[in-house]
C-alpha cells in the first residue's frame, strides 16, 4: 500500500528537504488547515448544530452574513492569534484589518481569507469553502497598517482553498506547483492526493452566469455566443456550462479538469471594476491557477500585476485553462483597439 503523506509531512520536507518556505510559514499553513478542519466539522452539522440561516447582520461589503459567515470567520481568527507567525489579519467579512494583540508576539506574515466562500449555497448543502492569501509584512514597519496589505498577488508567498463537498479538500501552492489534500476523517489529517496538478490548456466548459447576459459587455457575450453556436460555430466544438455559483468550487472544477471561470464586469453598476474581491478571492485563487498551468486576467491585464488600491476592491475575473482566458482576453483588447480615440 502506497504511505500516505500528511500535510505536515509534505510542508515539512518542503520547508527541510526543498528549502522552499520558512518555519514560521510552514506553521502558518498548518494552523489555517487545522482551522479549516474546525470549519468543515461546523458546515457538516449543517441544521444540527443550528449553524444555517442568516444572522441578521451585513458585511463591509452590504451582504447579509449567515451564521456560518461569523462562526468561519471567528474560528480563523481565534486560531491565528496567538501563534506568534502572523502580524496582522484581514477578512471580507471585517471593515479593516484585525492586528494580533499585544499579549501575543507579532509575526513576519499577513494573512487574508474570505472565511466562507458561496454562501448562498449554505442552506441548500451545495459545496462552499474558505480562500486564504499569505503576504510577508513589508521589512523595517514597526507597527502594521492596512496599507501593508496592499500588495500585487504576485507578492503571495502562500495560497489556497478548503472545499467542504463530499469530501473535505485543501488545495495549496507555496510557488512550486499546486498541491490537493483530502482530510482523512479516521486519521485526523490532510492527507495528499495529487502533486504537480495541471489544468489543460483546451477545454469544453465554460462557468459564467448565464442570467446576467445582458448585462454583459460586448467581448464576453462574444465569447459565450461563439461557445454556444457549438460544433457549427467558429470554435467548431460543443461546450458545457456548468456554473456553482460558488467560487471555491467552480475552481476545484479547473483544476481538477479544466475549464474556465469568469465573473466579468457588467453594466449593472459600471463604477465598480467587478464582483469579486481582489485580495480575499481573486489573487489566491489566480495563483492557484497560473501555478497548475492556467491563466488570470481581468479582460485586460494579468490579475496578479494589479496594484490593490484598498482592501475590499473588486476586480473582473476570468481564469482557468489558458488557451480560453488568452482568447476572451484578446476579445477584449480588440474591443480596446476599435474604441475612437478620445
Amino acid at each position: 500500500m502506497t504511505q500516505k503523506i500528511s500535510l505536515t509531512r509534505y510542508l515539512v520536507e518542503q520547508q527541510r528537504v526543498d528549502g522552499r518556505i520558512p518555519p514560521q510559514l510552514r506553521l502558518l499553513i498548518e494552523v489555517v488547515a487545522r482551522a479549516c478542519k474546525r470549519v468543515s466539522q461546523a458546515v457538516n452539522k449543517g441544521a444540527l448544530g443550528g449553524v444555517l440561516g442568516t444572522a441578521g447582520s451585513e458585511n463591509v461589503q452590504g451582504e447579509v452574513q449567515k451564521k456560518l459567515d461569523i462562526i468561519a470567520n471567528e474560528v480563523l481568527i481565534e486560531a491565528n492569534e496567538w501563534g506568534g507567525h502572523l502580524a496582522a489579519m484581514a477578512s471580507e467579512e471585517m471593515d479593516g484589518i484585525y492586528v494580533v494583540p499585544n499579549r501575543y508576539p507579532q509575526g513576519e506574515y499577513l494573512l487574508l481569507f474570505d472565511p466562507l466562500d458561496g454562501s448562498s449555497n449554505i442552506d441548500v448543502n451545495v459545496s462552499i469553502g474558505t480562500i486564504f492569501s499569505v503576504l510577508r509584512k513589508p521589512a523595517g514597519d514597526a507597527g502594521v497598517e492596512e496599507k501593508d496589505f496592499l500588495q500585487p498577488g504576485k507578492c503571495q508567498v502562500a495560497a489556497g482553498y478548503c472545499v467542504y463537498g463530499p469530501q473535505t479538500t485543501l488545495v495549496l501552492t507555496v510557488g512550486d506547483g499546486v498541491a490537493m489534500f483530502t482530510l482523512d476523517r479516521e486519521q485526523g489529517s490532510f492527507v495528499l492526493i495529487e502533486e504537480n496538478v495541471r489544468i489543460p490548456a483546451d477545454t469544453k466548459e465554460f462557468a459564467i452566469n448565464m442570467s446576467n447576459m445582458r448585462h454583459w459587455d460586448a467581448p464576453v457575450r462574444r465569447y459565450i455566443d461563439e461557445c454556444l453556436e457549438g460544433q457549427d460555430g467558429p470554435r467548431g466544438k460543443n461546450f458545457n456550462m456548468r456554473w456553482i455559483a460558488s467560487m471555491v468550487a467552480d475552481v476545484h472544477r479547473i483544476l481538477t479538469r479544466g475549464g474556465i471561470f469568469m465573473y466579468p464586469w457588467d453594466k449593472r453598476e459600471p463604477d465598480k471594476p467587478g464582483k469579486l474581491r481582489l485580495m480575499y478571492e481573486a489573487n489566491p485563487m489566480a495563483w492557484l491557477v497560473e501555478q497548475a498551468g492556467g491563466a488570470a486576467t481581468n479582460g485586460h491585464e494579468r490579475i496578479l500585476d494589479i496594484q490593490p488600491g484598498k482592501l475590499h476592491e473588486r476586480v473582473s475575473v476570468i481564469l482557468g485553462s489558458k488557451n480560453e482566458v488568452e482568447r476572451v482576453t484578446a476579445y477584449h483588447r480588440d474591443a480596446e483597439a476599435r474604441q475612437p480615440a478620445a
